[in-house]
């Protein structure tokens, strides 16, 4: 159960490069951190219903649907801890996958069945037992950066049964391919994240898009004033036009950035696993935990990856970073993968 809890800020520390947080950049643009500066006089009132109501608004507006679709949340996280309140009698996790979901409904007591996608990791919805009223992927999927086909994830639903849909790094993707969040269905229910692509993650913002039904039998027992005012204007804010825009065209810049590095990283002789589609990339290299040791040891942080169910050992999760980033990351590789297995040379920047 601890490892489930276990995530890439267990892995930072002082003095290192960070490639194990999944977040972009260290703190949010300038134009959002201004934007909640201008709120800081108002917390002295309690959050309002009608700033509530201005942020679903927003949501809903970016998705296509209804306000009343729209559930604000304390980070995507806090989704996944209400999800025992659905009281799903079995719950199949496709893994390898994020772990939250299941710490959750195992804390509840709730029974759950892995359902292991062998690599490349696609996801084939025969595979989950037809007794699960509770399915839950990611898509993109942590560690592997996998993305599935939409067709793929409408493919789980079946009567009676609920799919949960684990967006947060959906807005990392050109264009969204593959989201459903726009999709009025009664049985899917979508968590996402503002975390990552805004750099929010110690203000903890996201949200759910469902029916109303499902949305109202996950706050049964909710505390009141669920989230702050700055969370609330943090989730309007990067749900406007002019935000999305700014974060397609983020999405743009980090899947050059990750075919880069991709290229870089291969010709270490290290295996990248794809095709790759989120922030972050899934690699297989020979003694995993020597190497993030001795990774640490030269300055850089990864992510551990044998506390996923369902991953086989042998791999290193690494955010995508820009190229002087990657630099560093491609030195420290080349001082601590072993030795009986020697790299090919890094790709120079002249050849980048």
């Amino acid at each position: 159960m601890s490892l489930l809890r276990h995530h890439g800020d267990a892995e930072v520390g002082a003095g290192l490069v960070d490639f194990a947080v999944n977040v972009q950049g260290t703190g949010p643009p300038r134009w959002l951190s201004e934007r909640l500066s201008r709120s800081l006089n108002s917390l002295g009132s309690y959050p309002s219903a009608d700033a509530d109501l201005r942020a679903r608004d927003a949501v809903a507006r970016r998705h296509g649907r209804a306000p009343e679709e729209v559930l604000l949340l304390s980070g995507g996280a806090e989704g996944f801890a209400m999800l025992p309140r659905l009281e799903p009698r079995l719950a199949a996790l496709i893994h390898p996958s994020f772990t939250e979901p299941e710490l959750a409904l195992r804390q509840a007591g709730i029974p759950v069945e892995h359902v292991v996608s062998p690599p490349p990791f696609r996801l084939d919805p025969t595979a989950v037992p037809e007794g699960a009223d509770m399915v839950i992927v990611g898509n993109p999927t942590n560690p592997t950066s996998m993305l599935h086909e939409r067709h793929s994830i409408l493919g789980l639903r079946r009567p009676g049964r609920i799919v949960v849909v684990d967006e947060a790094f959906a807005d990392a993707v050109p264009g969204e391919a593959e989201s459903v969040a726009s999709d009025s269905l009664d049985d899917v229910l979508v968590l996402r994240s503002l975390t990552k692509t805004w750099a929010l993650a110690g203000l903890r913002c996201g949200y759910a898009l469902g029916h109303p039904d499902v949305l109202a039998e996950l706050t049964v027992g909710r505390a009141h004033w669920p989230l702050g005012s700055l969370q609330i204007e943090a989730i309007e804010a990067c749900s406007e036009p002019d935000a999305v825009a700014l974060a397609e065209a983020r999405a743009s810049v980090i899947a050059a950035e990750r075919e880069d590095m991709t290229r870089r990283l291969t010709a270490l002789g290290i295996d990248v696993h794809g095709p790759a589609r989120a922030p972050f990339l899934l690699l297989s290299v020979p003694d995993a935990e020597g190497v993030r040791q001795r990774l640490r040891e030269h300055g850089v942080a990864v992510r551990r990856c044998d506390t996923f169910p369902g991953l086989a050992p042998g791999h290193l999760r690494v955010a995508v970073r820009p190229s002087a980033q990657v630099d560093v990351l491609v030195d420290a590789f080349t001082k601590s993968l072993p030795k009986n297995s020697p790299p090919q040379h890094a790709l120079s920047k002249g050849e980048r």
